[in-house]
């Protein structure tokens, strides 16, 4: 259980240091997370491990979803 969550959190940095570039969609993300080792299971829970943390805005494009970082006083790098 340790190691998942410490996945699941390694996977949210990576995530945030790619949204840092700028915003990018679901599938794009997943590739690049996919390329580094981190399967979709993870992807997905890293996302919302993001989203619980209010660290990202979402919003749906047609049948995408696009995923950037907020930029408040709260986000923290």
């Amino acid at each position: 259980m340790e190691e998942m969550c410490f996945n699941i959190g390694e996977a949210a940095g990576y995530i945030y240091r790619l949204l840092e570039n700028g915003e990018s969609n679901m599938a794009n993300l997943k590739n690049h997370l996919k390329n580094n080792g981190f399967d979709s299971q993870v992807s997905f829970m890293a996302i919302g491990w993001l989203a619980r943390e209010d660290k990202i805005c979402m919003a749906k494009n047609g049948n995408s979803w696009s995923l950037k970082l907020k930029r408040d006083s709260n986000v923290l790098k």
